[in-house]
């Protein structure tokens, strides 16, 4: 019995011309990362976000795809960035109760590491010489990526690149941050948790979700706050250093 079915060459021209295409390689690409993630004992050098940047990366950079073309379908994911920061309130408020007698130093945290993060990162590219534009971006940088983009369009800054930085930083402060925590002998799920959350962002705090539900809701916190004190006092900061 014959069909009439088109050739392969043709289903790929239409697959390839589709947005589907970068929605299904993306969302492969994380699965297959957390696949191996798991698979490792949940090893964070077998971080999935890293995992799936470097497969999409390798995969768009073979198949010739623009980024624009890319983007067109990967937006779905990003859509539900936003979303998916503001359900981290739910572990926030479930371990509201644990906060008694821990409020003042975690504000103290939550300043130190938030100024260590922008000026760190301000220092660093003027003493390299880079330019302006993208020194306002490393600084818009330091908070969540859903927030760090919104504060870029606020300080003249390339959102996609801020966007870069800031999942850049997740996703090195979730690979590191646990023998970085471990060199300096901090053992307390709430403490590691509020730290990578502060200085991991997003990745940062899914990492801590995956190793206890204490560091986790101590890493929305952190986050959290962070994204809200960024979204307040750095367009403040930008305008004063530059």
């Amino acid at each position: 019995m014959r069909t009439n079915l088109p050739p392969i060459t043709e289903i790929w021209v239409y697959l390839s011309g589709s947005p589907l295409l970068a929605l299904v390689l993306t969302l492969g690409a994380y699965l297959l990362g957390l696949t191996l993630y798991e698979r490792s004992e949940r090893n964070p050098l077998a971080n999935p976000v890293l995992i799936a940047v470097i497969l999409v990366a390798c995969s768009i950079q073979w198949l010739d795809m623009p980024y624009t073309k890319y983007f067109e379908g990967a937006q779905f994911v990003h859509f539900l960035l936003g979303t998916a920061t503001v359900s981290l309130a739910i572990p926030i408020y479930k371990g509201f109760a644990s906060l008694k007698g821990r409020v003042g130093i975690l504000v103290l945290s939550l300043f130190a590491g938030g100024i260590t993060s922008a000026f760190s990162a301000v220092a660093m590219a003027r003493w390299l010489g880079i330019d302006e534009a993208l020194v306002r971006g490393l600084v818009a940088k330091s908070v969540t990526a859903p927030i760090a983009m919104g504060i870029a369009e606020r300080v003249q800054a390339s959102p996609t690149l801020t966007a870069i930085f800031a999942v850049s930083t997740g996703i090195l402060g979730a690979v590191l941050g646990r023998f970085v925590l471990d060199a300096l002998r901090v053992t307390q799920w709430w403490q590691r948790g509020f730290s990578l959350g502060v200085a991991a962002h997003g990745i940062g705090t899914s990492r801590a979700f995956s190793v206890h539900p204490e560091a986790g809701a101590y890493a929305s916190l952190g986050m959290g706050l962070h994204g809200i004190l960024g979204a307040a006092l750095i367009p403040y900061a930008v305008a004063w250093w530059f």
